[in-house]
């Protein structure tokens, strides 16, 4: 469950960057004056049509990792009545997503920029439709809320948190009540900075928790964790209070090119990532909602948790070397 965005992406000079305040690797929701950086870079750049949203775009790689059944994972989120919408349908289908949008005509699908300046992306989301998403319109419908309960793997990034906490709380108690898997993405250092109380809603539900490096430094900051050590950041993370004591929390921390590091129970390990040349990388857009789904493809066969580290830094290696969060017809992990 999520924001479904139509990204619209592509590569900008650093003036682009100042011209509307911007960051090279960076997250932000857009404001009234980026409200024309979405026609400028239609019109000035070459601009390309992706369906994303941190969630979809997890759920479109963990698909494709699997490959076989089709519609393995279903999608809830909100878009609008419109030419954009039916894009976003469109490429929900070919990506073999079970998508159950809840349309409404009040807001425009939501779309993001995607800035890229040489190998770092500056995400720049205009929610629209995807702020709209309303619990009792959608997730209480008896036929979809027949979908929650039939589902065994749970996973909603914390952009979501801004938009219907009450929806992520509804299923992540579902989850913990019939002992079932509820991950959880930091998403961006916005949301620990000023979505904390709706995030701590949610964390003693949390069962995996995925986030960068300086996502997992804005979560400790918030939590005055009084260190900046990530192994240490992960440790504390996972002994937070915890909902569903059968499972013990699971804190994956990504930061790019250096290692990997998980925390369960109470040992933290780290994993190298794949070597890929520097010259090699085309975007990094994507590459934590790959990891993500790449995880995800795992963690739903029942695989040991280092298998799906393995198969999250495959996906990310693969979709950092092309542009967008986008993938080639089959994946080549053994």
């Amino acid at each position: 469950m999520g924001n479904p965005l139509l990204d619209i992406s592509a590569e900008v000079d650093k003036d682009f960057l100042d011209k509307y305040g911007l960051k090279p690797n960076d997250a932000i929701l857009a404001e009234d004056k980026h409200k024309v950086l979405f026609e400028e870079l239609i019109s000035n750049f070459k601009a390309e049509y992706h369906a994303g949203g941190a969630t979809q775009n997890s759920i479109k790689v963990a698909q494709w990792m699997l490959q076989e059944p089709h519609k393995v994972g279903t999608f809830f989120g909100c878009i609008g009545k419109d030419k954009y919408g039916e894009i976003l349908k469109q490429k929900a289908k070919e990506a073999n997503i079970d998508a159950h949008y809840y349309e409404q005509d009040e807001e425009p699908t939501g779309t993001c920029a995607v800035c890229i300046t040489g190998n770092k992306r500056s995400l720049v989301a205009n929610l629209a439709a995807a702020n709209c998403y309303k619990k009792v319109k959608h997730l209480d419908l008896a036929e979809n809320w027949a979908l929650v309960e039939k589902a065994e793997v749970y996973y909603i990034a914390g952009f979501f948190l801004t938009v219907s906490p009450e929806s992520i709380l509804e299923v992540a108690k579902h989850a913990a009540a019939n002992n079932k898997v509820f991950c959880l993405n930091l998403a961006a250092p916005f949301i620990s900075q000023f979505f904390k109380d709706n995030l701590m809603q949610v964390m003693p539900y949390v069962d995996v928790l995925f986030g960068n490096e300086t996502e997992a430094a804005a979560f400790g900051k918030a939590q005055d964790f009084e260190t900046e050590d990530i192994e240490e950041l992960a440790k504390k993370t996972q002994a937070l209070d915890k909902e569903n004591k059968k499972r013990k929390r699971v804190v994956v921390f990504t930061q790019g090119k250096d290692r990997t590091i998980m925390a369960q129970g109470d040992k933290v390990e780290t994993f190298p990532v794949l070597n890929i040349k520097p010259e090699d990388i085309v975007d990094t857009n994507g590459a934590g909602d790959a990891f993500v789904g790449g995880f995800l493809s795992q963690l739903v066969q029942q695989k040991p948790l280092e298998r799906s580290v393995e198969a999250g830094h495959y996906a990310a290696s693969v979709v950092i070397q092309r542009s967008g969060c986008t993938v080639p017809k089959k994946p080549d992990f053994h």
